[in-house]
């Protein structure tokens, strides 16, 4: 959901050079997104039905210049896999603090709450980049 929010937010900001990617910590490659995390974002107008997942390792690590993390054990494992000075929170990147529950299983009611969250936190990353600021502290 994160990364359609973003892909958004960077199309409608006019933001160039910034592309955007998802991984996850105990993804399993090649899965679609969830049926509750479809739902929602085709509510909010944007599409997750060609998405595929993809598994955090080394080599995503690697091309990354910014990981931006859910909650503590999503950064745990980005750390563990080198990723540095460039993991952070998406949370606290976006001036704020604590982590971003994963909606996996949960209601359509927990999908849209994890939505507006999301949509909230990656805007604020979104506007903060858009304005020329550091794309990675």
């Amino acid at each position: 959901m994160a990364e359609a929010i973003a892909r958004r937010a960077i199309a409608d900001g006019g933001i160039a050079g910034v592309t955007v990617g998802s991984a996850g910590a105990a993804a399993h490659d090649g899965a679609p997104a969830s049926a509750g995390a479809r739902r929602v974002v085709a509510a909010a107008g944007l599409e997750l039905e060609a998405h595929r997942s993809a598994t955090l390792t080394d080599s995503v690590m690697a091309t990354a210049d910014l990981a931006l993390c859910m909650d503590e054990f999503h950064l745990w494992r980005a750390l563990e896999l080198g990723g540095g000075e460039k993991c952070r929170l998406l949370t606290e990147m976006a001036g704020e603090s604590g982590g971003v529950a994963d909606p996996f299983g949960g209601s359509d009611d927990v999908y849209r709450a994890t939505f507006s969250e999301l949509e909230r936190l990656v805007g604020a990353v979104m506007a903060r980049i858009a304005a020329g600021g550091d794309r990675t502290a």
